[in-house]
């Protein structure tokens, strides 16, 4: 950042009094510029044993699968970005949605949430970002080929939990999730 959003005027980094971070602070008004973490949501979107997943058409990762995920808007709840990013890219509608993973990428400033989602019916189709959208099986599951980390960790832990039907909100540590992606 370079200027202030509020007057034009010229930005410094400096820790304003009463905090511990360095933040933009404007020359002219003295406005305080935060910068916060962007958080991406996102559905895990199952019908009966398979479950949708998505292969980007943009960049990062184009080419890649994916669950349907994308950032949060203003003015919108986490369901709500989920919901809706899920009918962007799948041109699929889901219900029954219940917070399922949450990973925190401070290298990265994002927070990744995804929710279980049963989709309402088979009327789905790749939408502006992605190339091809398609129900799997979990023995079908391009693992090699999955766009995020936190897309793979996520089906990791559906596929266990689906075994005795429990599904807890599962929050994990970053760093061991990248060292087991790194791996493969």
């Amino acid at each position: 950042m370079k200027f202030c959003s509020q007057c034009g005027g010229s930005l410094v980094q400096r820790i304003p009094d009463g905090d511990n971070r360095l933040r933009h602070v404007c020359t002219s008004c003295h406005a305080i510029h935060y910068q916060n973490p962007r958080i991406v949501a996102g559905c895990l979107p199952t019908w009966g044993e398979q479950v949708l997943l998505c292969r980007r058409a943009i960049h990062p990762r184009r080419g890649y699968w994916t669950l349907p995920a994308g950032f949060m808007e203003n003015g919108e709840t986490m369901e709500q970005a989920a919901s809706r990013e899920t009918l962007e890219e799948a041109c699929a509608r889901v219900r029954d949605l219940r917070l399922y993973t949450l990973f925190d990428l401070p290298h990265i400033s994002q927070v990744y949430t995804f929710f279980l989602a049963e989709l309402v019916d088979l009327d789905f189709s790749a939408g502006d970002e992605s190339l091809e959208v398609r129900l799997f099986h979990e023995q079908e599951i391009p693992w090699a080929e999955l766009a995020f980390p936190t897309v793979g960790r996520t089906l990791e832990c559906y596929f266990a939990d689906r075994v005795g039907q429990v599904f807890p909100v599962r929050n994990e540590p970053i760093a061991p999730l990248l060292a087991h992606y790194k791996k493969t």
